[in-house]
């Protein structure tokens, strides 16, 4: 089989398109060509996975999308009929095959989040024009389930279509051997950091820790606009080791052995219906979290036994969690084990990358 992968909006290296679905797709012996912004993000394409063809495009940022988008749709021209399916990664993506259908292999649509809902959080939507950024975005998802196959990375995306379609869980690889909880001193956040993802409660977070001789506070992930001057100067002041951007498998040896992982979402519309991927990623690496109490959240925190919840934006209430598993080694060690199983027993992706290959080779018509 064939498959060629394309993204304008993330980064090369995202962990749910390079690090799980590319992989697990070069592990079945599958060809990819993965069409991403490698310039525009200062990735070498010598990063990509082994016996992965890529192709370079523009990004999509903010309000700047249409060339982005242009270039896709050439490329997909160009590269489509050559393959068994197509792979999209962004919802823009769709207009890109607009009007090409009958020319191309079967499209499939990777739906990774709430994209209405999504726009709350998206400081370049100005708020009077949401309302109709809302309206549009329904109308792409409605055109899109018409005409393309949909992957939906959570359950609870299914409310928002009208036939049922494959779930794809946004789960990791189960890493080999992991060391105990807390024998590295730091606390990590893996992921953006934006205001609905807590970066203000993080940075009072490291100013409270760094003023107590606490542990360290680590932040793997790209900064927002509305943020990014503030974690800079909270980097430069020592009160968080702030790395940028990183490949998903050097963010998560950030999480190795540390005392607990980070997750301060706010309650907002996007993040009530979907499990933060760093949780699991946390728990996998035998590593405790602290979260807020979103609904999935709170299932996967109650169900695994496997961390603490916290309100929303009370860093009080954060820095005592973080206190209590810095001092107490058997909790904060049972925590992290209790984690650790609960993902090894149904939660990884060895156990749903299979189901995801085969699904594309359904799609695709090649057994």
């Amino acid at each position: 089989m064939r498959v060629l992968v394309v993204t304008v909006v993330h980064v090369p290296l995202d962990a749910r398109i390079h690090h799980r679905q590319i992989r697990a797709l070069r592990r079945a012996d599958v060809d990819v060509t993965y069409a991403a912004p490698w310039s525009a993000t200062g990735t070498p394409p010598s990063t990509a996975a082994a016996g992965v063809v890529t192709r370079d495009l523009p990004r999509a940022q903010g309000r700047r999308r249409l060339t982005a988008l242009r270039a896709a749709r050439r490329l997909m021209a160009e590269l489509g009929p050559a393959h068994d399916l197509i792979l999209l990664h962004d919802p823009e993506l769709v207009l890109a095959v607009r009007g090409r259908l009958a020319d191309l292999p079967p499209v499939v649509l990777d739906v990774h989040e709430d994209l209405p809902a999504s726009l709350v959080d998206r400081p370049w939507v100005p708020g009077a024009a949401r309302p109709l950024a809302e309206r549009g975005a329904r109308r792409l998802e409605s055109w899109a389930e018409g005409h393309l196959h949909l992957l939906l990375a959570e359950d609870a995306y299914r409310e928002r279509f009208r036939r049922p379609h494959p779930v794809v869980p946004n789960l990791p690889w189960l890493p080999a051997d992991v060391p105990p909880a807390g024998s590295a001193d730091r606390v990590v956040h893996v992921g953006r950091l934006s205001v609905g993802r807590g970066a203000r409660e993080l940075l009072a977070l490291g100013e409270r820790l760094t003023a107590a001789g606490g542990p360290s506070l680590v932040l793997a992930g790209p900064a927002d606009g509305e943020v990014a001057d503030a974690v800079a100067r909270a980097h430069a002041g020592g009160t968080v080791s702030w790395h940028g951007l990183l490949p998903n498998d050097e963010a998560l040896a950030l999480v190795r052995g540390a005392v607990a992982g980070l997750a301060l979402l706010h309650d907002l519309p996007n993040y009530r219906v979907s499990l933060p991927t760093k949780i699991v990623e946390y728990l996998a690496h035998g590593v405790p979290a602290i979260a807020t109490p979103l609904p999935v959240a709170r299932e996967v925190i109650e169900a695994s036994g496997g961390g603490l919840l916290v309100p929303f934006e009370d860093v009080d209430a954060v820095v005592a969690a973080v206190d209590r598993l810095a001092t107490q080694e058997e909790e904060r060690r049972r925590l992290g084990d209790a984690g650790r199983v609960y993902v090894a027993a149904a939660h990884s992706w060895d156990a749903a990358a299979p189901t995801f290959v085969a699904h594309l080779r359904a799609v695709a018509g090649v057994t």
